[in-house]
């Protein structure tokens, strides 16, 4: 018995699926993994991979980035948690809201999830509605008010999760992305919107990028109706650039979600938005938000240094470049091998969609065949590769990845593509 399947057993006798989310399962056996350094891992049996999932997205300077473990070595240094507030926790706050267009003021939690939570909330609290609207496709954390998914025939929700209230869902309605009509639509019919939310580039479901045009709809039609836009960039923040997909669109919400880089590794969230609506938050408004780690100087102190290692030495260039290249080395080898497929990207991220030519919404997505990426993803994990598990999740590059490492990416994919064919 390997290593990681002796783990795997100790660990499902403790912890439901013997992991402690959902994604990391997979049979007959997750690998454990030990150490990660730079844009690799090492497993609990010695085995090495490049890391192409980058723990589903905050290591965009990969592994262990000694700038980053310099930070948090001194921070460490001085304690973990205090209870009060921290310069370096303001140090973060000014330098998002220095980069982001939106963050006129800023407050951070411990997760995505809490940030896209505490932001519909504060949203419902500043209109005074109840109702809110996402995309079908777009994750938005695990609680009640996100874990909901189009009803039949209706934009009215319906739970997504046992546990989650219908009463609850029925206030979370649901509109296709890319389709701006679709939610000028809903919004004539409800005027209980209290917001959108969305994921700028879908990122849950694959890599879905924003039609052109579509984001500035959106905002077009989201002001008209006097409803508050919030991005989810929990994903796409400080990755797609130094200011997230709004920057990079140029497209200004009036709230932001982050998480995942913000916190250099460790857990950080962060919402964010216009000066008149944040106010609304406790102590200085109504609406109460809390969290005892919320600007956690660790996480702080590491995700500061990631964004000032990404934001120098035309770093985000280089990512991208590096990434584009990967991207057209994978389109090219499906299309030499005759294998049907898409290869959807925005910056660092992307994702293979097989047996569809474009994706363009969730609905396209969900049609993948996702035999096919499994596939990819134990022919992978055997040539010392590691990919997502799931087949709608993104692969991440980072600073990290070489040219020569792309070079053995772009190999490994050919092996897989030639094998297939054959």
């Amino acid at each position: 018995m390997s290593r990681s399947a002796e783990l795997y057993a100790r660990s499902s006798a403790v912890t439901p699926g013997g992991v402690s989310s959902p994604v990391r399962r997979y049979e007959p056996n997750p690998v454990f993994i030990e150490s990660g350094s730079g844009c690799r891992m090492t497993d609990a049996d010695g085995r090495e991979y490049i890391d192409l999932c980058m723990a589903y997205g905050p290591l965009v300077t990969g592994h262990a980035h000694p700038k980053v473990m310099d930070a948090v070595r001194e921070q460490l240094s001085k304690g973990t948690v205090y209870g009060a507030p921290s310069e370096t926790e303001l140090k973060l706050i000014e330098r998002i809201s220095k980069e982001v267009p939106c963050a006129d003021m800023v407050r951070l939690s411990n997760s995505g999830t809490e940030a896209t939570m505490h932001a519909i909330r504060v949203a419902r609290g500043f209109t005074g509605r109840d109702n809110i609207v996402k995309m079908n496709g777009g994750f938005h954390g695990a609680h009640d008010a996100a874990l909901v998914q189009a009803g039949s025939g209706s934009n009215a929700g319906v739970p997504s999760s046992k546990g989650v209230l219908a009463d609850t869902a029925k206030h979370t309605h649901t509109v296709e992305y890319n389709d701006a009509q679709a939610l000028s639509d809903l919004l004539e019919k409800d005027d209980d919107i209290a917001c959108v939310i969305m994921e700028p580039v879908l990122g849950n479901v694959g890599v879905v990028p924003p039609k052109d045009g579509y984001l500035w709809d959106v905002r077009r039609i989201t002001k008209e109706h006097d409803v508050v836009l919030i991005f989810d960039e929990v994903i796409t923040g400080f990755r797609v650039s130094s200011g997230g997909a709004q920057k990079k669109y140029g497209v200004t919400p009036d709230m932001t979600t982050m998480a995942k880089i913000i916190g250099g590794g460790f857990p950080a969230g962060a919402f964010m938005g216009r000066r008149d609506i944040m106010e609304n938050v406790a102590p200085q408004g109504p609406v109460y938000v809390a969290g005892t780690f919320a600007g956690n100087p660790v996480s702080a102190a590491a995700g500061l240094a990631q964004i000032d290692v990404m934001c120098s030495d035309g770093n985000y260039a280089t990512l991208d470049r590096r990434s584009d290249r990967l991207v057209r080395s994978i389109r090219d080898t499906m299309a030499d091998a005759g294998v049907r497929g898409c290869v959807n990207s925005v910056g660092s991220m992307f994702c293979i969609f097989y047996g569809i030519d474009e994706v363009t919404n969730a609905t396209q997505a969900t049609q993948t065949d996702r035999a096919m990426g499994d596939r990819l993803f134990r022919y992978m994990l055997e040539h010392g590769v590691y990919v997502p598990p799931s087949a709608l999740e993104d692969d991440f590059l980072s600073i990290a990845h070489t040219d020569e490492d792309v070079a053995q990416l772009e190999e490994a994919f050919k092996g897989f593509f030639s094998e297939v064919k054959e």
